[in-house]
């Protein structure tokens, strides 16, 4: 997508193996370009969040088990290099589904094969992922379009970051938006703050802003009040697994904003692509490992000081605990519809397995 008129992707490749990522923990402050060489870089850049959002994980994994494959192509350490990737965020789904089919792809290869094979692997799913994410934002249109009300503006309610950021470009939920607003429509999107780490406050608006699209940041416990108010005429967010009966993991939220959303007859969509659905999952509450993160995230809040530098600042006393899960898992019963890279489906074991059959 566009920051100020230049297009730019999340991760880029280039013919002399090299990777280039946006370190996402710097916006939107800084917009810095990192070169990943290793394969302890790609663990380090998925681990420390310098890339997030599950399309992106698993094309940044991906290149990661090119880089493994390159530095000892042993079946050992290849072996190894899928756990410890596997390890770095183990809720997105993504990350599991593209390291799998690696496995597969080189489990005959020649030794001396089998980085070469990868790194296709790798730069083949990074295109596919801007195709799949621009197909979603054609299905979400669609609903857009039908929700359009005598030429008014527009207002959906996002949460987290699933835009060009979260993914390689254009993104799952924010895909539609942006194809709303390429095609002239009056949109506005409501943006979650999205706490701990603040990813539609730092990606989503930032992202949003550079593209030219109307946004308002709003504190995470203001959604349910503007919807009770119709400020809100629809909303769309991302998944990071979701299940073959529709339950969907998201990021730490998206349950509160599913059931408002419910209490006041608003549509809740969920954008994703289909490497995201976990066809071996039926049922997503309680069922899937929900990542634990540091309780640092909560404690302290992260922005720019009165030297222009960027900093933590402590919220609360040093006795004070946390407890910080990373995502929660939104029933299907509280979903509209998927908007996937194959079509707009129901919620449920019948519906993705008729899309996906």
């Amino acid at each position: 997508m566009l920051i100020d008129g230049i297009s730019r992707q999340s991760i880029e490749s280039n013919d002399n193996y090299k990777v280039k990522i946006i370190d996402q923990t710097l916006l939107p402050h800084e917009l810095k370009y990192i070169t990943l060489n290793s394969f302890s870089d790609c663990c380090k850049a998925i681990k420390d969040m310098w890339v997030r959002g599950a399309p992106l994980i698993g094309v940044t994994a991906s290149y990661g088990m090119f880089f493994a494959a390159y530095e000892n192509p042993s079946k050992r350490n290849l072996n190894e290099a899928f756990k410890k990737l596997i390890a770095t965020r183990p809720t997105a789904v993504d990350l599991k589904w593209a390291l799998e089919n690696i496995i597969k792809l080189i489990e005959n290869a020649p030794t001396k094969e089998k980085a070469d094979l990868i790194w296709d692997f790798a730069s083949k799913l990074e295109k596919e992922s801007i195709e799949q994410c621009s197909r979603i934002g054609d299905y979400g249109l669609e609903i857009i379009e039908s929700h359009i009300k005598n030429d008014k503006t527009i207002n959906i309610l996002t949460h987290c970051n699933a835009g060009w950021l979260a993914c390689v470009d254009w993104g799952t939920a924010l895909a539609p938006i942006y194809k709303a607003y390429n095609k002239g429509i009056d949109v506005h999107v409501w943006v979650d703050e999205t706490r701990p780490r603040s990813q539609g406050a730092a990606l989503t608006a930032w992202e949003l802003s550079k593209h030219g699209v109307n946004n308002t940041l709003i504190v995470d416990n203001a959604g349910g009040h503007l919807m009770q108010n119709s400020k809100v005429d629809m909303c769309i967010v991302g998944s990071d697994r979701t299940t073959s009966s529709g339950d969907v993991c998201n990021k730490i939220g998206t349950y509160m904003k599913a059931l408002c959303a419910y209490d006041n007859n608003i549509p809740f969509y969920v954008a994703l692509p289909e490497s995201t659905i976990d066809f071996n999952l039926t049922s997503g509450v309680n069922k899937i490992e929900i990542e634990e993160r540091a309780q640092e995230e909560v404690t302290l809040v992260r922005g720019i000081n009165e030297l222009g530098k960027i900093s933590n600042v402590k919220i609360t006393p040093n006795f004070v605990k946390s407890h910080n899960p990373g995502f929660d898992v939104t029933p299907a019963r509280l979903v509209t519809k998927l908007i996937t890279d194959k079509g707009i489906c129901r919620a449920s074991r019948d519906g993705i397995r008729k899309l996906f059959k």
